[in-house]
């Protein structure tokens, strides 16, 4: 395992490519709170009050074992293995399929002192190989004070980011790019040293909170770097976040009604959450609906920023909408995950949240640029026209019909619906029939 720890070269930033007009008149409706100044801040997609639960105290030498969660029926959680066969990502490894020679680069903020050891565990415990991590700081690391509890919350996030990113995508590079804070001026600080120097392939955001909250200038400054990614063939994902149709008002005192950025932006992929329901012990896939329970919801809605993008315009939306997919999300059905808890120890916890989500696409992507043997870019293009056949739809997805994202009484949600909605967007991956798709979509320019 590699690790350095990097500050950013002394260089001048790249012009950013013009896009899509924001919809400035919009940012902030009657219904809602004034926009902040710069001084907003991202949260982390495990939500304000913890979405994991342990499992068991992790041992010094841990086998493959299993959990007496992964026995109940329904399934209390799920390890990768089941993961893998609930979503056809097993069926890509048997082929070869396991991200080699790819990069996954992961945004978060603080840092997690303890990352490398329960990477390590997690890997023993579920008998992954261990992977190529590097952990770049261009603003510097920030010294971990176990008595924040902000900064334990980002330690959590950190070790779900990478751990099941790896789990997906076990032969890919993985680089964590750690902001200084979760301000965000220093989350896209790191996210610009991310695109300037071109880090990897795909990157991960698990972060997010309401667009009325983020400064109009760097939402504008963000667009305009989410565009030089995409026209660098980085494929960009962000979870939709945890609190369904609802984000927390920007001096978080309540919720109102409203959808998250980074997940928002027409360039970005945005994961929402749902509630799997596979086999504990083999992972074989039974049925999924919106996850909605006394832990949060999947996010959703509808953008006060953006217009409906191409992609979209079939569905008659009347400005952009997210999700675009979801994944596994419910923290009663989560992933297990090997974290030291500060002050208490190394434990298997399971973790729920949209977090969960955008590392696991991610791999996923990267799984896909393996078999393309280069970059497959921005993928929202092709999945919403892989959507629109209904042949290769329910094919290449789990069409999610069952639930709402509502959080009442905070807000009403949206309910769930053959084909997009916005409380699951397009839906779940059928990984095997998906990645060749997107593979085969990029080698011949199908919608680009």
């Amino acid at each position: 395992m590699h690790i350095r720890h990097t500050r950013p070269r002394r260089a001048a930033l790249a012009a950013a490519i013009g896009a899509a007009a924001l919809v400035a008149s919009a940012i902030a409706p009657a219904s809602a709170p004034s926009a902040a100044a710069s001084t907003g801040s991202m949260e982390p997609a495990i939500g304000s009050h913890p979405q994991y639960k342990a499992v068991a105290r992790a041992a010094a030498s841990m086998q493959e074992q299993t959990f007496s969660c992964q026995t109940t029926q329904p399934a209390g959680c799920y390890g990768p293995a089941q993961i893998k066969a609930a979503y056809g990502i097993d069926k890509l490894a048997e082929q070869g399929l396991d991200g080699t020679g790819r990069t996954i680069v992961i945004i978060d903020a603080y840092s997690s002192p303890t990352i490398t050891q329960d990477l390590a565990a997690f890997d023993s415990l579920f008998g992954l190989p261990d992977p190529h991590l590097e952990i770049i700081a261009p603003q510097g690391l920030t010294p971990f004070d176990p008595t924040d509890q902000t900064q334990v919350g980002w330690s959590g996030e950190i070790t779900l980011d990478v751990e099941w990113a790896h789990a997906i995508a076990p032969g890919a590079t993985i680089k964590l790019v750690l902001a200084k804070s979760s301000q965000d001026a220093d989350i896209f600080a790191a996210t610009r040293y991310a695109v300037d120097h071109n880090l990897g392939d795909v990157i991960s955001q698990s972060f997010g909170e309401a667009e009325q909250c983020m400064s109009l200038s760097l939402v504008a400054r963000q667009h305009g770097l989410f565009a030089k990614a995409t026209a660098r063939g980085i494929t960009l994902l962000a979870s939709a976040g945890d609190a369904g149709a609802a984000q927390p008002t920007c001096d978080g005192s309540s919720y109102f009604q409203a959808a998250s950025t980074p997940a928002t932006d027409p360039f970005v992929t945005a994961v929402g959450g749902t509630a799997l329901n596979a086999n504990g012990l083999t992972g074989a896939y039974q049925s999924e609906s919106v996850w909605n329970d006394a832990y949060g919801a999947g996010g959703g809605g509808y953008s006060v920023l953006y217009p409906t993008p191409i992609y979209q315009k079939s569905l008659h939306l009347a400005s952009r909408g997210v999700p675009d997919v979801s994944y596994n999300a419910a923290v009663i059905g989560g992933v297990l995950t090997v974290w030291t808890l500060p002050g208490e120890g190394q434990f298997v916890f399971r973790f729920g949240g949209t977090s969960a989500g955008s590392p696991q696409w991610a791999g996923i992507v990267a799984l896909a640029d393996q078999l393309h043997h280069g970059r497959v870019g921005e993928i929202n293009s092709e999945l919403y026209a892989a959507a629109r056949n209904q042949t290769s739809y329910a094919t290449d997805f789990h069409d999610v019909t069952v639930g709402n994202n509502g959080a009442l009484p905070i807000t009403a949600g949206f309910d769930a619906a053959p084909g997009w909605d916005a409380a699951s967007g397009l839906g779940t991956p059928q990984a095997d029939r998906l990645v060749p798709m997107l593979a085969h979509r990029a080698l011949v320019g199908s919608s680009r």
